[in-house]
């Protein structure tokens, strides 16, 4: 089965366009999915705002593992931090495990010449339908919702992609995402909280440059 991150970062992609909408955004998502995963295999728990290592050995997904070893190393950060911390290498490192196991094929272009962007295009658009209507099914409280499906749910909700969860969507069901969140582990408030800071990090640049820099 496929990893918590491995999902989220599926259910990021436009799958019309093969393109993934906003790489900063969906790194920020694909950290703190990966993140919630371990929480949910017992291996992470929260320790007055930090993640701490409660489980033994590894969970074979490199990914994981990865991160696993990085809070093993540095038990001091915050969850807020993790979830910054090293998100475009997690990533591109999730990236191409998906492109060598044929989940995703990536094409790369170059931007005006000079600068790559990825293109990845998924193979199993049915089983990203699929992720969407499992999101969909978990939000209007129908059927039994698995831990997983409950974490998914939530972190698409923080990360604020039209691609992944609709603004209308978020907004409709607001309590009940407040209530599967409560079922995913303090990595989902904290991606919430990056991307707030993301958000106002953006307006505040905009606002400048349209200022003109004029006194």
């Amino acid at each position: 089965m496929l990893s918590l991150p491995a999902r989220a970062y599926l259910l990021a992609c436009d799958t019309r366009r093969d393109r993934l909408p906003d790489r900063e955004r969906v790194a920020l998502l694909v950290r703190a999915a990966a993140l919630t995963d371990l929480v949910l295999r017992g291996l992470l728990t929260d320790d007055d705002g930090r993640p701490t290592v409660t489980g033994a050995g590894g969970t074979g997904h490199l990914v994981l593992d990865d991160i696993l070893a990085e809070v093993t190393a540095d038990p001091h950060r915050k969850w807020r931090a993790w979830v910054r911390r090293g998100a475009r290498g997690t990533l591109q490192s999730l990236e191409a495990q998906l492109d060598a196991a044929g989940t995703i094929s990536l094409r790369t272009s170059k931007v005006l010449g000079l600068f790559p962007r990825r293109h990845p295009r998924v193979e199993d658009r049915a089983a990203v339908a699929n992720l969407r209507d499992e999101l969909l099914t978990a939000l209007r409280g129908e059927g039994q919702v698995t831990p997983e499906v409950a974490a998914l749910t939530s972190l698409a909700a923080a990360v604020e992609l039209k691609t992944v969860l609709p603004r209308g969507e978020r907004r409709q069901h607001k309590a009940r995402i407040e209530e599967l969140e409560e079922r995913a582990g303090a990595a989902v408030p904290a991606l919430r909280k990056v991307i707030r800071e993301l958000n106002a990090a953006r307006a505040a640049s905009i606002a400048a440059s349209s200022g003109g820099g004029g006194g």
